[in-house]
Order: structure tokens, then C-alpha cells, then sequence
């Protein structure tokens, strides 16, 4: 992992943002998704905790707008704005969507391919180009961006590290 400076974390259907010397980490990527959306000249990125595609799938009135794909892209852009990044220069890293379940082939069990496929349709309507994925595949990761150097590390269950 990083360490240029502090390091803010990400909960679970959370998003934050930091600029550099700061780092920023999230874990528990199983079926959910980090985006990461970054603006290299200004070195400042977001990250956002995906659990869900779509805010449809909400239970009730009042939604957490970190935890849904459709709600939570377009939230981190604007908290980016407000901090300075600029939305033309936008680019995108992420990872999970892992296949964390094996049984039945219903799309309730495909949340991990359908969590990337709601941020990659997201990020198309924005017109945000994604330059690095590490998404599918079975197991869990956790993942540190540097908006400093613009790498995202990525830590897979029994898998090691690698920079993307």
C-alpha cells in the first residue's frame, strides 16, 4: 500500500475525497464496487463504495446515495467539483464485482457483474473514461488510490498486489 500521507477510509456504501499528499482505501470489495474517479492535474480523487446497481432496489423512502451505482456517481462528481476537480478531466479506475456466490443463476445472484456493468453505464452517460478495471473473479479486494502518482493498488484474497 501507499504512504504519502494520511489515508482516509471508505465504508461500505460511503464515498469520500481527498487531495494529494493523502491517500485514500476502501475494503470489503466483494460483490461491490470502488470507484475511483480522479483528476491527475488538480490531484484530487474520489472513491465511492458501490452495493447496489440501481436505487430502484431501495427499501425505503430516504436512500443512502453512496450505496447505489445510479445515485452515487453522479454524488461523487459533484463532491469533486465542489473540491476542485474539474468534470472534463474526470478519469476512472475500479474494482470488485466479484462473483461471491456460487448457487443459483438468477440476476439476485449476479450482483457483482451487475454492480460493474450500473458504474460502467454511469460512467459512459458522464462520458468519464475508464483507464484501469480489476472486476469479477471470485474474491474480495481492497484498494488504495494516490492521486499523486494516479495508481490504484489492489489487494485480492490470496492473490497478492498489483498496481493498476
Amino acid at each position: 500500500m501507499f504512504r504519502n500521507g494520511d489515508v482516509v477510509r471508505v465504508g461500505i456504501a460511503d464515498m469520500n475525497v481527498v487531495k494529494a499528499p493523502q491517500t485514500i482505501r476502501t475494503s470489503g470489495l466483494g460483490s461491490c464496487v470502488g470507484l475511483v474517479l480522479y483528476d491527475s492535474y488538480a490531484q484530487i480523487a474520489g472513491l465511492l463504495h458501490v452495493m447496489l446497481p440501481s436505487s430502484s432496489l431501495g427499501k425505503t423512502d430516504r436512500i443512502n446515495v453512496a450505496k447505489f451505482a445510479d445515485t452515487g456517481v453522479k454524488a461523487l462528481i459533484e463532491r469533486l467539483e465542489t473540491e476542485g476537480a474539474r468534470t472534463r478531466m474526470l478519469k476512472a479506475k475500479l474494482a470488485g464485482g466479484a462473483q461471491m456466490f456460487q448457487f443459483g443463476s438468477s440476476d439476485t445472484a449476479r450482483i457483482g457483474p451487475r454492480n460493474v456493468e450500473a458504474v460502467k453505464e454511469q460512467l459512459r452517460n458522464y462520458r468519464i473514461p475508464i483507464i484501469a478495471e480489476d472486476t469479477g473473479g471470485t474474491k474480495g479486494r481492497t484498494i488504495e488510490f494516490d492521486p499523486t502518482t494516479s495508481l490504484l493498488n489492489v489487494r485480492t484474497v490470496n492473490e497478492g498486489t498489483k498496481d493498476i
